[in-house]
């Protein structure tokens, strides 16, 4: 077990890390480790992607890995419209409203059919994405920050699918409420501020 700890530092330290300076040419924070860094630098992109992957849990069956998946795919598409050039409008207000929307849903226990959630969290996901892009680090790979921050999607919604199940294990339902509700007033006061 030991030694599964010690691969699994040096792995994340592999991924972590920067390139060297020495080669970098003003790249500062270009490539895979800026990509898995973006996701958890804003509030607003951590509190949706735990969301997603707590309210996937909370709905079970096949929306446990669809909704999820789903947020990862239309997340890829927001950015390569980004990286296209193409501007969307209020993407800030939709991400910071997607933020209070997914808690509000973990809270109420809302049970809406998995196409229908898969389209809401796509919708969300393609202004999540559009973010990522629009912010790609100037002489970035655009391919391994995209990978970078699409992983760090996955590890989110992995942490929120985990939180789901260890409350439905370990604790009374009301707790996911509670943890709903916590995420949509984090999201208000985003808004607010």
């Amino acid at each position: 077990m030991k030694r599964g700890y010690q691969i699994t530092a040096a792995l994340t330290a592999f991924f972590l890390a920067g390139a060297a300076q020495a080669h970098s040419f003003g790249a500062h924070g270009a490539g895979f480790g800026a990509g898995i860094a973006h996701p958890f630098l804003g509030l607003d992109h951590l509190l949706a992607m735990l969301a997603v992957g707590v309210w996937a849990a909370q709905l079970g069956g096949k929306a446990l890995w669809r909704v999820p998946l789903a947020f990862m795919a239309m997340t890829a598409l927001g950015s390569a419209v980004a990286l296209s050039g193409i501007a969307l409008p209020a993407v800030e207000a939709g991400i910071a409203g997607s933020v209070p929307i997914l808690g509000l849903l973990i809270a109420v226990a809302a049970r809406i059919p998995v196409p229908a959630s898969m389209l809401l969290v796509g919708a969300f996901a393609v202004l999540h994405g559009h973010a990522h892009g629009s912010e790609l680090p100037q002489a970035a790979s655009a391919t391994l920050y995209g990978l970078g921050f699409l992983l760090a999607t996955g590890m989110l919604h992995a942490l929120g699918l985990l939180a789901g199940a260890l409350i439905d294990q370990r604790l009374k339902p009301v707790w996911r409420r509670v943890l709903g509700g916590g995420i949509a007033a984090a999201g208000a006061m985003l808004i607010a501020v």
